[in-house]
């Protein structure tokens, strides 16, 4: 179902940088289904405009739905986007199980088979036309895993780390992860949104998750995932915006990630409270709308123009 909504209208809609924070050009919306080659139907958003800058793909979070960066994406084609996509990762929001679906949903699927499916829906629009990505957490350590990394001019991410439990500043992350969440995934199918993690997740997910976090290497130091050798083709520029007061994507965890990168450049950046207007961000506070002002317009111009931005403190990784 293609239900076309127009979401904002620009002023002369030329093809200029301004700084009145007016939007440049107007934007639709519609929600369309993704194939995959396995046959899983993703849902995702399509945001569309007559910008020529680069298409924008964004990867969530874990267990956070498309919804949430809905407004950063109409952000990015307002200033220039020719089109952004947001989806959701199989089992997850929108992108319910078919009836009669009995394999496994694996984490790593959201990487191997939902990204590059995505990708493919998003290149559709405007074959070939220049791509950049965007991925909060999990959707940055997707990139390294993906196989189509080269098919991104630039990516950023926000609070992408490892996530070995000995890396947080959350000393009920274990506690929470083991001895509640990983019982609990064997007598429900998807992980209950009661249980805190956020919108709720396939159980079998959940178990491929908890026992990457328990690893010092993470997702690095499971023999059975050979996809992790690909971090070492990624030569993608990489903006990784960590935040000061994230209790998990810690300074320590974010450089474990981004070490992996070991052949892109990483620009690694800390934001602060101080630099938010004095309010907290979070894990998953970046793209709350609140931030719009603050946050969002320095991200849109290194993703679109490759804009070098002074946002926040850049830290070697």
């Amino acid at each position: 179902m293609h239900n076309n909504k127009a979401v904002r209208q620009s002023g002369d809609g030329a093809d200029d940088k301004r700084d009145t924070g007016s939007p440049l050009f107007s934007v639709t919306q519609r929600d369309i289904a993704i194939p995959t080659p396995d046959g899983f139907p993703l849902a995702g958003t399509l945001f569309e405009g007559d910008g020529r800058k680069p298409l924008v793909l964004i990867s969530s979070a874990t267990a956070v739905p498309r919804g949430l960066y809905a407004a950063f994406a109409k952000a990015s084609v307002e200033a220039g986007a020719r089109a952004a996509l947001v989806y959701d990762y199989r089992g997850t929001g929108g992108s319910v199980r078919p009836k009669g679906w009995e394999k496994r949903i694996g984490m790593k699927d959201w990487a191997l088979r939902d990204l590059p499916a995505a990708a493919a829906a998003l290149d559709a629009i405007a074959p070939g036309h220049e791509m950049v990505g965007v991925g909060q957490s999990y959707g940055g350590q997707a990139l390294g895993l993906c196989g189509i990394s080269g098919r991104f001019k630039r990516y950023g991410m926000v609070a992408t780390m490892s996530g070995y439990l000995g890396d947080l500043n959350d000393r009920w992350a274990g506690p929470r992860m083991m001895l509640v969440g990983v019982p609990l995934s064997y007598l429900f199918t998807d992980m209950p949104r009661w249980m805190g993690l956020g919108e709720p997740i396939p159980a079998s997910v959940f178990r491929d998750w908890a026992r990457w976090c328990r690893h010092r290497h993470y997702f690095f130091g499971d023999p059975s995932f050979a996809e992790t050798a690909r971090y070492r083709n990624v030569r993608t520029p990489i903006l990784a915006f960590g935040l000061t007061d994230d209790i998990w994507g810690t300074p320590k965890a974010v450089a474990a990630l981004m070490r992996r990168y070991e052949n892109a450049p990483v620009e690694e950046r800390w934001i602060s409270p101080e630099d938010a207007g004095g309010q907290q961000i979070g894990h998953l506070g970046f793209f709350r709308s609140r931030f719009a002002d603050v946050l969002w317009p320095q991200f849109i111009g290194w993703l679109l123009d490759a804009t070098p931005v002074t946002l926040g403190e850049r830290r070697k990784p």
